[in-house]
């Protein structure tokens, strides 16, 4: 694996080195001691598993705050998304500031999320599945979120904005009151 720094402190682009051969490909997408290396050192204890059936669906921008802040690393078995992450750590050099980067089948990337970040994507294809691991469980009460359309983050969505939910479309905008989560 090569763990490729992003303009985002923390934040990392996975890229796997398969081997391929007649049979295929194989690929290693976890090994702790490698993971060591960028000071990942929490167990992961959820994965989750979506499939998207519409193109141009959007699905975020999703974060927890402390006691459940979480690392996730996402990957995109199938298909192709337009992934997207937001910093809101509070006192952070870049507070509100967005990554993206595409994750398909064929590039095989992996992006890698620490606590402190709102995440999302919008689908590039129909059918895409994605591959959430967690380091911390799911818990409502500590879920919040911020508009996939707030003008005060601005990401340039690839396509037009389809089949986004109520709770998503319906998280307030971010406001001068809106101080980040400390990690």
């Amino acid at each position: 694996m090569k763990y490729i720094e992003t303009p985002i402190k923390g934040a990392y682009i996975i890229e796997l080195e398969p081997f391929r051969d007649s049979r295929g490909l194989f690929a290693r997408t976890f090994c702790k001691k490698e993971f060591q290396k960028i000071g990942h050192n929490k167990e992961f204890v959820q994965f989750n598993h979506s499939l998207t059936l519409q193109k141009g669906t959007i699905r975020g921008m999703h974060y927890q705050v402390p006691p459940s802040s979480e690392i996730k690393l996402i990957r995109c078995v199938r298909g192709n998304v337009y992934d997207v992450i937001i910093d809101v750590r509070s006192g952070s050099s870049t507070f509100l500031k967005y990554l993206a980067v595409e994750l398909n089948e064929d590039n095989m990337k992996m992006i890698y999320v620490p606590e402190g970040f709102a995440h999302g994507f919008q689908t590039l294809e129909n059918n895409t599945q994605m591959i959430y691991h967690h380091t911390q469980f799911y818990n409502p009460e500590n879920e919040r979120g911020i508009r996939f359309d707030d003008p005060a983050i601005a990401v340039n969505w690839p396509l037009e904005p389809l089949n986004v939910t109520e709770k998503d479309k319906n998280y307030p905008l971010i406001d001068n009151n809106f101080k980040g989560i400390k990690i």
